[in-house]
């Protein structure tokens, strides 16, 4: 495993550099954002340990750039935040873990671990296409800046569509990804779910039927 250190608390840095290796974890630091992500553009690292107060861009910002390319490394968030609301926001720009300060060596081991054990992103945390933003941790949507409220299903559904990037889903795939296993393949839900979820969205029509292969979101 390769891990960038991005803390510019050169001690700090330093200490997990040599703890990690010790670890048999190959470590390299960044002392600020734009230095992380020069670091990030020539070397393959497969986890991010990223301070969020560094100097700019800071560490929200990278999480957010990481996060929308297609294969970045896993995000190990490290702040002196501990409130919850600090939590949110770090999970929404993209982290995939979080570990407050103080904290102890062994444990950031093993969550470096584990986080190296999943397999690669493949979609961000915020999506957007038509006008259209789906937010998967807050589990938010918004049209043009308009919150829409949606069911769970309706959220299931579009996220789906959304992640196909305007390709066309078929309504058997939108069944099997947004429906448990006990979903009836004969039932009309998926063209129920569809027609009140355009009307939730409103006017335009942001998803298109494609007649006989399935459904797409219009960009």
């Amino acid at each position: 495993m390769r891990v960038l250190i991005v803390e510019d608390e050169l001690f700090l840095a330093e200490a997990i550099r040599d703890g990690l290796r010790l670890e048999a974890i190959a470590a390299d630091i960044a002392g600020d954002g734009d230095t992380a992500l020069e670091q990030l553009s020539v070397n393959a690292y497969d986890v991010v340990v990223l301070d969020r107060d560094i100097p700019a861009p800071n560490g929200d910002e990278i999480a957010r750039r990481l996060a929308g390319e297609p294969e970045s490394p896993r995000i190990l968030m490290l702040t002196a935040a501990d409130r919850l609301d600090d939590k949110a926001s770090g999970f929404e720009s993209g982290a995939d873990d979080y570990l407050t300060k103080p904290f102890a060596l062994q444990e950031l081991v093993l969550r470096l671990r584990a986080l190296g054990r999943r397999p690669a992103k493949s979609t961000p945390p915020v999506v957007e296409l038509g006008g259209v933003r789906l937010d998967r941790f807050r589990r938010e949507v918004y049209r043009d800046g308009r919150y829409i409220a949606l069911t769970r299903k309706q959220f299931a559904v579009l996220d789906v569509l959304m992640t196909a990037g305007g390709g066309v889903v078929s309504a058997e795939d939108l069944l099997e990804r947004a429906w448990d296993e006990n979903a009836d393949p004969f039932t009309n839900a998926v063209r129920i779910t569809i027609s009140t979820l355009r009307k939730r969205l409103g006017e335009p029509w942001v998803i298109e039927t494609v007649p006989g292969v399935g459904y797409r979101m219009s960009a």
